[in-house]
């Protein structure tokens, strides 16, 4: 741990970028930067910049989506926290899912998440939900299946809610929706009366 630490920590130092893919497992460091794996390629397996990528517009741009610990900063990703850095293979054609895997005990939101959380209050047409971060997230009526101005759903205090976040930054207010992007509820929306609700470690759940 202290050696990954270190050469972490030298990386930082002399201000340069490493493949994502290289450190994978390995302890990163707030303020690092890590290259993708099409800047790799472009920069070479060492990120020096000294490589022109030619025929840069023939290829597609991949997509990476960034979990918890990392900020898209233009082409590379920016280390936010300290912990080992995480991938998740993708899919079909997209780059996968990186985070960063550290260990903390409160939750912070972050796009794309599905969570459960609980209604503790409501505000007009606005839900409060708490789902373990440090303030609340807001959930409107009509982010339901179906949902309209005359037909609402039936949302009580103390009801269980799975949904997604479609807004989780530092700046503004978490905001979560229990339909994806086609208005389907997909599974989400207000958990049944029977069961039992579970609290666990966020490494836990991130497996």
């Amino acid at each position: 741990m202290a050696e990954a630490a270190g050469v972490a920590a030298e990386s930082l130092v002399g201000g340069r970028a490493r493949a994502a893919c290289t450190v994978l497992n390995q302890v990163v460091l707030p303020g690092e930067e890590l290259l993708l794996p099409e800047q790799e390629d472009a920069e070479g397996p060492g990120g020096t910049g000294e490589r022109l990528r030619l025929n840069a517009g023939a290829r597609p741009r991949v997509r990476v989506v960034c979990g918890p610990g990392l900020r898209r900063c233009g082409d590379r990703l920016l280390v936010t926290k300290c912990g080992r850095l995480r991938h998740k293979e993708p899919g079909g054609s997209g780059g996968g899912v990186y985070w960063v895997d550290s260990q903390q005990k409160r939750y912070v939101p972050v796009k794309g998440d599905h969570v459960i959380g609980i209604v503790t209050a409501k505000s007009g047409d606005i839900f409060k939900v708490d789902v373990g971060g440090s303030e609340p997230a807001s959930l409107s009526y009509l982010a339901f299946e179906g949902a309209t101005k005359r037909n609402r759903p039936n949302v009580q205090v103390g009801d269980l809610v799975y949904g997604q976040f479609v807004v989780a930054n530092k700046d503004m207010e978490p905001e979560m929706v229990c339909i994806d992007s086609c208005g389907r509820a997909n599974g989400m929306g207000v958990i049944g009366q029977d069961g039992l609700l579970f609290k666990v470690t966020l490494g836990l759940i991130r497996k």
